[in-house]
């Protein structure tokens, strides 16, 4: 594997495998892995919980100031959990309460402000591989290596109703569906950084590969990245 460490900015829509690919290729490259995601989904969840009014700027910057995110590695699943005022909430923030807010949440000015801050504090020693968004675009620019992830929409579907039906079975897939569909034009059409690919991400389309290709054809990437920069 490579020895000088780079950042590595993955991008996407919903259910393109993102996380799936992140966490493998930084436990392959010993980086750390950041799901951006996660602590979206975390100020969301935490946003539910408090009833924060999204559309009172000032409600909003209460909430934030009141918010505090660490990753901590969890023995169990050899991976980092996202924990919101020190509790573990891995397990609450993937409901589908949370999925459907999530966009609106992360549209909002003051939220991305803030998760951006803390990302970028995190990628600063770099050796990281963070996914997301707009990672390659507003959080990382100068990133060594951007990948822009996309897959047929009915494979993201079909990856997320199998994903959501493993914790509850009765999620349908016209609602899985739809939340995608909402999410995409939502990530998209904002104003505050949407989702859209870098001019120099390369493009990862993975409807049709297997995990091990995927991973395989990254790392190809990484050691010609590093490579290059030597």
């Amino acid at each position: 594997m490579p020895t000088g460490k780079i950042i590595i900015a993955i991008d996407g829509y919903s259910s393109c495998g993102k996380s799936t690919i992140a966490k493998e290729l930084a436990t392959k490259l010993g980086y750390n892995y950041i799901d951006s995601g996660a602590m979206y989904r975390a100020i969301t969840l935490y946003f539910l919980r408090n009833n924060v009014d999204l559309t009172n700027t000032a409600s909003v910057s209460d909430a934030i100031a009141s918010i505090n995110l660490t990753f901590e590695f969890n023995s169990l699943t050899h991976s980092s959990d996202i924990h919101l005022n020190e509790e573990n909430v891995a397990s609450y923030i993937r409901d589908m309460l949370v999925s459907d807010k999530v966009s609106e949440v992360a549209a909002i000015r003051e939220v991305r402000t803030f998760a951006v801050a803390q990302q970028k504090e995190m990628g600063r020693k770099k050796g990281i591989v963070m996914d997301g968004r707009d990672i390659g675009t507003a959080v990382f620019p100068g990133a060594e290596l951007k990948i822009f992830m996309t897959a047929d929409p009915e494979v993201r579907v079909m990856r997320r109703f199998k994903e959501m039906y493993a914790t509850n079975h009765n999620i349908t897939i016209e609602e899985v569906r739809h939340n995608l569909e909402l999410r995409d034009y939502i990530d998209s059409t904002r104003e505050e950084s949407p989702l859209h690919r870098a001019k120099d991400a390369v493009l990862l389309d993975n409807s049709s590969m297997t995990k091990s290709e995927q991973l395989e054809l990254v790392i190809r990437w990484v050691k010609e990245k590093s490579a290059s920069l030597r």
